[in-house]
């Protein structure tokens, strides 16, 4: 029988919606700050904590909403699963119930072993204590010996990139120092369960790689993740298994690739059309805004394209200022993060030239049999090498699916089976034929030739 190391059943969390903020909130940070630097007076905080929760749930005073409702599942030792769902679903609540940070209103959870979580930059740091205090601190919460610290120390220091400034306080670290350093510490110190939320998000593209290739070891260590992303490359890289949640409920709970795909195609996650009706919500700066960006086929806004089939990226922008030589272009990962290529306009009218105030759209076209099947996410961007500047890139901003079936010329033909590979194009093939009689064979002490 399968080791069980989380066990979820029939939770609900309810939240008292009120007017305006409550004067002396403490953050579950502020409470380990305070535990840790007078540890009676974070005591009585955490009671106060107790007993608000207490109230809220009692429904006595105020309107209420359900950030999550009858949600149950299992997590055996050492599985990895990835939590989807738009923003709201109730994907970080259930991670905070989780985590302990939070009760929950109804139900029951059961954590088999040492948790570290990752939910916000800096949890359970404590700003006035250094980088290094800090780690052993965390070592502590968990429940490690000094000595397994010791183990850790350097691997933990040099992962996160902090060396100049681990006996710097914490409260002078950038935003990017403090994600580094809690990952480093969540990851290293060799919790039975890590918890981690979308936080990656803050750190550059680099950190963000090195974070996804150790807790893929972290989940290859027989170690269990549970991991809440919106990038659908990095939770089918990392999660053979994915829970989908929507309005507080879960919706589908399996392999990967298909509960990505229902995501997509059900208009709950990343869609083939996105839109900034606003200007000033817009991604872009004072030169130039992303207004929509479009999966099209055949004329036809889609989200599933036959393999055979051009795909259109439409890419609409308004250019705010004149005199700069824009370059629109998208890149295309697949669903395993693959970077699969780039694209830039090389339109010839306006290759070279700048372009005036206006509104642009600008077309690139993937031909068929160019990629292979599965989930595409394309993000588009916009950049001037004079002055060299990216001025807006949304990565991943839209989806689509490529279908192969046998019914058509594509690559795979008559091929029952699955294809591997990230791309899959018709090549042009030619076969020559000349009959064994006509061919002369070379004598060969070896034996007979064989053809490869």
């Amino acid at each position: 029988m399968t080791e069980i190391a989380v066990q979820v059943e029939g939770v609900a969390k309810r939240y008292l919606i009120d007017q305006g903020t409550r004067p002396g909130y403490k953050t579950f940070a502020d409470l380990l700050s305070g535990l840790a630097t007078s540890p009676y007076r974070g005591f009585k905080s955490l009671t106060r904590g107790r007993a608000r929760e207490q109230s809220k749930q009692s429904g006595t005073n105020g309107s209420h909403i359900w950030a999550l409702r009858n949600v149950s599942f299992q997590v055996a030792h050492g599985e990895a699963v990835g939590i989807i769902g738009r923003n709201g679903a109730g994907k970080t609540t259930l991670l905070k119930l989780l985590s302990r940070i939070t009760d929950p209103t109804e139900g029951s959870l059961d954590l088999y072993g040492r948790v570290g979580s990752l939910l916000e930059v800096g949890t359970g740091f404590h700003k006035e204590l250094t980088g290094r205090e800090n780690i052993y601190l965390n070592g502590a919460i968990l429940g490690m010996m000094k000595s397994d610290i010791d183990r850790r120390y350097d691997e933990i220091v040099a992962f996160a990139e902090v060396e100049k400034f681990i006996d710097t306080p914490v409260k002078y670290y950038s935003s990017g120092m403090a994600v580094r350093l809690a990952f480093a510490v969540a990851a290293h110190l060799e919790p039975d369960i890590l918890l981690v939320d979308e936080v990656l998000a803050v750190g550059d593209v680099a950190f963000q790689k090195k974070c996804l290739n150790k807790m893929e070891d972290v989940g290859q260590q027989g170690r269990t993740v549970l991991f809440v992303s919106h990038s659908m490359a990095a939770i089918t890289r990392l999660c053979p298994r994915v829970i989908l949640l929507d309005q507080g409920k879960i919706i589908a709970d399996g392999p990967s690739h298909e509960v990505v795909s229902v995501y997509l195609s059900s208009g709950l996650g990343t869609s083939p059309q996105r839109e900034w009706p606003e200007a000033h919500d817009a991604p872009g700066n004072e030169v130039v805004r992303l207004r929509a960006v479009r999966v099209r086929s055949n004329g036809n806004i889609t989200d599933a394209v036959d393999i055979r089939q051009d795909v259109d990226i439409v890419i609409e922008y308004d250019v705010l200022e004149p005199g700069y030589i824009l370059w629109p272009h998208f890149t295309v990962h697949n669903d395993e993060g693959v970077f699969l290529f780039v694209s830039l306009d090389q339109d010839p009218a306006w290759l070279r030239k700048p372009r005036d105030v206006g509104h642009y759209v600008s077309v690139g076209t993937i031909p068929g049999n160019l990629l292979a099947e599965g989930t595409m996410f394309v993000g588009p961007a916009m950049r001037t090498e004079e002055p060299r500047n990216l001025h807006f890139y949304e990565r991943e901003a839209v989806a689509f699916q490529v279908m192969d079936t046998q019914a058509g010329a594509s690559a795979r033909g008559d091929y029952p089976k699955q294809l591997p590979g990230v791309m899959r194009p018709l090549l042009d093939w030619k076969t020559q034929y000349s009959s064994i009689e006509s061919t002369p064979l070379k004598s060969s002490a070896s034996g007979p030739t064989r053809s490869p």
